[in-house]
C-alpha cells in the first residue's frame, strides 16, 4: 500500500499545530529543552517562527474543511444547507408577495438591465398579435395560425402585469374564480352571458361550468358522454378540445383524472384561452387551420369539438382526418352541435334542412372512411369510436398519406389525406399497442420505446430514466418545499425528454406541459402514451400562450442544446413573458452554460442562486433557482428591494 508523504506531513502538522495554537506551549518548550543539547543554535526566535507557521497552516486547513475557497461560494452554502436538510434558502423565498430578497453579489460585472416594456404589451403574444395576423390570408384561418417576428422586431424588456395583479387562486377553487385585475376583459361575460361561459362578481370572474352545449354545467354533459365512453376506469386519459372557450370542459374532465389539451385562436373571444391558464386548466393558443397540430401521431384517447365551429366538410375533410391522425386506434370522437340534431335547430342556425342534412351525411361518410364507429347519437351529442386497427376496414391506397413520418408536423402543411394504421398481425391487436389504463401506463414501458421506434432508447433506459427524475426531483423538492403543492398548478418543463420530470411530479394539485423541441429527439409520443401531455416547440420563437401563465418552469439541459442556434436572451425574455409574478424556474445545464444565463438573469429582475448537483461539487452539472420578483406596469410598483 502507497503512502502519500504530504498526507502524514499535514497529519503530523495538523496535531502538532493544534497543540500549539490551542495553547499548549509548556509540552512543546519542554519538548525543545530535551533537544537542547543536539541543537544549541536553536534560540527563542526560532521557536515562535515555528509557533506562527504552525498557526497559520492549522487556520489555513481549518478554513479550507469548512468549504470555502473551493469554488462557488453560493453552491457550496446550499450544499451545506441541503446536507443539514434545510429546504429553503434562508435568502431566497419561494413564498407570494416577498419583499426583501437578499440578493447576492458577485464580483463580475453588472448584468445588462432589461427596462419593463409598455403597458399596452401587457398580454402580447409575440406570434399571435392581432397587427401581424391581419397581413396574412383568411383563408383556411392562416391568419390565425403562428406568424412571429422577425429577429430585429423581437421585444427586449420585460413584460408587465396589469396594476393590482394578484396571486392566483389555488386548485380547486380557481377553477371556478379568477381576479379580474389578473385578466382585465369582461367581454365574454356579455357576448357569452346565456351559456354560462363567466360571470363577472365584484372583483373577481366566476366560472360556473357552462358552455355553449352545456348551458347546465360540464358535468351533466361529461356523465353523458361516460354513459358510452370509459372515462371512468382509466381508459381515457389524455383528451383534445378543439375550440374550447375557456375550457370548462377540460376544467370538469381533470376531477375524472383525464387530462386535456385545449386549444383556441386568439380572436374576438378575448382572452379565452387565457381564462382557461388563469384557471388553472391546460392550454394553448391554437387553431385547425393549413398547417398540421403541434402535437403526435396516436396521442389522444378522445378529442371533442362541442360547437367549435369548424368546418368539419371542408377541404374534402381535412381537418377530421388531422383528428384521426392524433387520435389513438381505439380512441372517441365527440361532435357537440351542429349539423347534429339539425332537425331541431336549422332554423335557430339560419340555415336550410337540406343544407345542414347534407353536412351531416358528408361527416358520417369521412367518418367511415376514417374506420370510425358511430357509437351513440342523441339530442344534441354524437359518438364516434375510431376501430383499434384496418383489419375490418380496408382504405383505397390513394387516400393514404405518403410521408413515412407522421410525427414529422412542425410548420408542416396539413395534407388531405388519411394517416395509415400501424400494422398488426392479427384482427385483434390494437394497432401501434395497447396501452394500460391510467395510473399503471405512467411507469409502464410505453409501446414506442417496447417496439423500438425511439432511438437510442430500449426498455432499460426507460426505467433507468424514470428512476434518475424521481431522484431529481425529490433533490428540488428539498430546495423548494413548494413543488408538488397547489402553489405551483400550472407547470412547464421546457425540454421533457421521456416525461420522467412530470411523472416524477405527477399530482392532482399540478399538471406538467411537456415540451419537446424540434431540434431534440422526437419523443413526444411516448410521453403521450405515458398519460401525460405537451406539445412540440421551437424555442428561438415565441410560445403559443399568454404571459404570466406558468408557476414553475423547468429547463433541462435546454441552453445546451440551443447554444448556437439563437440568443439566449430571448429565451429568458420569452421564459419571463410566460412566468408568473413570483414565479420559479430551475435550470439544470452544464456549468459554463449556467453562468451565461445566470449573467444575462441578473438583468431581469430575478433573484437567483447556484447549487451544485445533488450528486456533490464535483459534478459538472449545475443547478440555477430563480424567483421572478413582484412587480406591475407602472413606476413606483416593484416589490423588490432593490430596483
Amino acid at each position: 500500500m502507497s503512502i502519500d508523504g504530504s498526507h502524514i506531513i499535514g497529519t503530523f502538522l495538523n496535531g502538532f499545530c493544534s497543540q500549539v495554537c490551542s495553547g499548549n506551549f509548556p509540552t512543546l518548550i519542554m519538548a525543545t529543552k530535551h533537544n537542547q543539547s543536539g541543537s544549541r543554535t536553536r534560540g527563542p526566535l526560532s521557536i515562535f517562527a515555528v509557533i506562527g507557521l504552525c498557526c497559520f497552516f492549522y487556520i489555513l486547513g481549518a478554513w479550507q474543511r469548512s468549504g470555502f475557497g473551493k469554488g462557488d461560494g453560493i453552491a457550496l452554502e446550499v450544499t451545506k444547507h441541503s446536507q443539514t436538510d434545510c429546504n429553503i434558502f434562508t435568502n431566497l423565498n419561494f413564498e407570494t408577495h416577498h419583499n426583501d430578497v437578499e440578493i447576492v453579489e458577485h464580483s463580475e460585472p453588472k448584468a445588462k438591465v432589461f427596462k419593463p416594456c409598455d403597458a399596452k404589451y401587457t398580454d402580447y403574444t409575440p406570434c399571435q398579435e392581432q397587427d401581424r395576423a391581419m397581413k396574412f390570408p383568411r383563408e383556411n384561418m392562416i391568419y390565425r395560425e403562428r406568424h412571429c417576428p422577425p429577429v430585429e422586431e423581437k421585444l427586449h424588456c420585460l413584460i408587465p402585469a396589469p396594476k393590482g395583479y394578484m396571486t392566483p387562486f389555488e386548485w380547486p377553487k380557481s377553477r371556478d374564480y379568477v381576479h379580474y385585475a389578473n385578466v382585465p376583459h369582461k367581454s365574454l361575460t356579455v357576448e357569452k352571458a346565456v351559456q354560462n361561459w363567466v360571470q363577472f362578481k365584484g372583483n373577481v370572474f366566476k366560472f360556473p361550468g357552462g358552455g355553449t352545449m352545456f348551458p347546465q354545467g360540464a358535468d351533466a354533459y361529461i356523465d353523458e358522454l361516460a354513459s358510452v365512453i370509459p372515462i371512468a376506469d382509466g381508459s381515457v386519459r389524455t383528451a383534445l378540445d378543439t375550440g374550447c372557450g375557456v375550457a370548462s370542459w377540460g376544467a370538469y374532465m381533470l376531477k375524472r383524472n383525464v387530462l386535456a389539451m385545449s386549444f383556441a385562436p386568439r380572436d374576438n373571444h378575448e382572452a379565452q384561452v387565457q381564462f382557461a391558464l388563469e384557471r388553472g386548466v391546460p392550454a394553448v393558443i391554437g387553431v385547425l387551420g393549413s398547417i398540421n397540430l403541434p402535437y403526435p401521431s396516436r396521442a389522444f384517447d378522445m378529442a371533442q369539438c362541442s360547437r367549435c365551429l369548424i368546418p368539419w366538410t371542408a377541404n374534402d375533410g381535412m381537418y377530421l382526418m388531422e383528428v384521426d391522425r392524433v387520435l389513438r386506434p381505439g380512441g372517441y370522437w365527440v361532435l357537440s352541435g351542429p349539423p347534429i340534431n339539425w332537425k331541431t335547430y336549422y332554423q335557430t342556425w339560419k340555415r336550410s334542412k337540406e343544407e345542414v342534412k347534407a353536412e351531416q351525411r358528408k361527416i358520417e361518410e369521412l367518418a367511415e372512411q376514417l374506420c370510425w364507429e358511430k357509437k351513440y347519437e342523441k339530442g344534441d351529442i354524437a359518438i364516434w369510436r375510431k376501430k383499434v386497427n384496418d383489419k375490418s376496414c380496408p382504405r383505397k391506397s390513394a387516400d393514404i398519406c405518403k410521408s413515412s413520418d407522421t410525427d414529422d408536423v412542425w410548420y408542416k402543411n396539413m395534407e388531405t389525406c388519411i394517416t395509415p394504421y400501424p400494422k398488426v398481425s392479427s384482427a385483434n391487436e390494437v394497432a401501434g399497442g395497447e396501452l394500460k389504463k391510467f395510473p399503471a401506463r405512467l411507469l409502464a414501458v410505453p409501446p414506442r420505446i417496447a417496439k423500438g421506434l425511439v432511438e437510442g432508447v430500449s426498455a432499460e433506459s426507460y426505467q433507468g430514466d424514470s428512476k434518475l427524475w424521481k431522484k431529481h426531483v425529490n433533490a428540488y423538492k428539498r430546495i423548494n418545499k413548494l413543488i408538488g403543492t397547489a402553489r405551483y398548478r400550472n407547470v412547464m418543463d421546457m425540454n421533457a425528454g421521456l416525461g420522467g420530470f412530470a411523472a416524477a411530479l405527477e399530482s392532482p394539485k399540478s399538471w406538467v406541459m411537456n415540451v419537446v423541441p424540434t431540434i431534440a429527439t422526437n419523443t413526444l409520443g411516448v410521453i403521450y402514451e405515458r398519460g401525460l401531455i405537451g406539445i412540440y416547440h421551437d424555442w428561438c420563437e415565441g410560445f403559443s400562450s399568454y404571459p404570466r401563465t406558468y408557476d414553475l418552469i423547468h429547463a433541462n439541459g435546454v441552453f445546451s442544446l440551443y447554444q448556437n442556434k439563437c440568443n439566449f436572451e430571448d429565451i429568458l425574455l420569452e421564459m419571463d413573458r410566460i412566468l408568473r409574478p413570483e414565479g420559479a424556474v430551475i435550470f439544470r445545464d452544464e456549468v459554463d452554460v449556467i453562468n451565461k444565463v445566470r449573467k444575462i438573469a441578473g438583468g431581469m429582475r430575478w433573484d437567483t442562486k447556484m447549487i451544485d448537483h445533488e450528486d456533490g461539487p464535483l459534478v459538472p452539472q449545475k443547478i440555477l433557482v430563480a424567483v421572478k420578483q413582484y412587480w406591475v406596469g407602472g413606476a413606483g410598483n416593484s416589490t423588490s428591494s432593490k430596483e
